[in-house]
């Protein structure tokens, strides 16, 4: 957008409850990218997670993973996903942050890659395969561009938990489930005491992600978190749907947020 607002990731949670909707870049193409997260932003989202597409995306399940495989069979690269966010930045100011696997910033040179994040106010990056104990690696370069390095936290002992929760900025991404992400139908951990945890040593954001899938899901969640994260459901929606997936995408999006809200009456 031409006005010069600055954007935040703060800005997500202004207004209450998040909803943080996460999709594959280049899937189905570039283009419907630029589309999908506009609007996913009119339905609702308060800030997106964009994937850079990688062959070896550990963390992830079935459902990411194919569509990885999609946006690189695309040659969906880095410079092809930053000129998305351009395209992005000519309508919209919604907070947006890049969820990539360490090895495609490396090889596109960490001070590049995040001056350019700096340009195009990408405000964080989440990687999952970069530990805690090595986020030194980025968190300088990232840091001197305004970005935040977003901090992961796992069900683990309280101790780690609340380690990672006093240094984290932008939002912290808790993962509601061990293993990869995918959708699941049940969310079994005690969530509400690692949230209680997290907010003993900071006021940052907390937001739960991994499985959630269900407007009935992210109700409950709400009622305990700052923010709702959902990735592969979106993901679903856009690898069944390919280029005509606007529709069920806003549809869908539309129906999470409306429960979200609904866990603030």
């Amino acid at each position: 957008m031409s006005d010069n607002k600055e954007i935040k990731i703060a800005n997500a949670f202004d207004n209450g409850k998040a909803f943080i909707g996460f999709l594959t870049a280049g899937d189905p193409t570039i283009e419907k990218t630029v589309e999908y997260v506009l609007a996913m932003e009119e339905a609702g989202c308060d800030l997106v997670e964009i994937g850079i597409p990688f062959s070896d995306p550990v963390a992830e399940g079935p459902v990411i993973q194919e569509a990885n495989i999609r946006a690189l069979k695309n040659n969906t690269n880095t410079d092809d996903v930053f000129e998305a966010i351009r395209q992005i930045r000519e309508k919209s100011n919604v907070p947006l942050v890049f969820l990539t696997y360490i090895n495609p910033v490396f090889y596109y040179g960490y001070e590049k890659f995040f001056k350019k994040c700096k340009e195009l106010n990408v405000c964080g990056i989440i990687s999952p395969d970069l530990p805690y104990d090595e986020k030194d690696e980025i968190l300088d370069v990232a840091s001197r561009n305004d970005v935040d390095v977003i901090s992961l936290i796992a069900p683990t002992s309280k101790e780690r938990i609340q380690m990672i929760a006093s240094e984290a900025t932008g939002f912290i991404y808790v993962v509601s489930s061990l293993g990869v992400t995918g959708m699941r139908s049940e969310i079994r951990t005690d969530l509400e005491s690692i949230l209680s945890d997290i907010k003993e040593v900071t006021d940052v954001p907390a937001a739960v992600g991994f499985g959630i899938n269900t407007p009935e899901q992210a109700k409950n969640i709400a009622k305990v978190a700052d923010g709702v994260i959902v990735g592969s459901a979106i993901v679903n929606i856009i690898g069944e749907h390919g280029e005509n997936a606007r529709e069920p995408l806003v549809n869908y999006v539309r129906s999470m947020k409306d429960a979200i809200l609904s866990s603030i009456l």
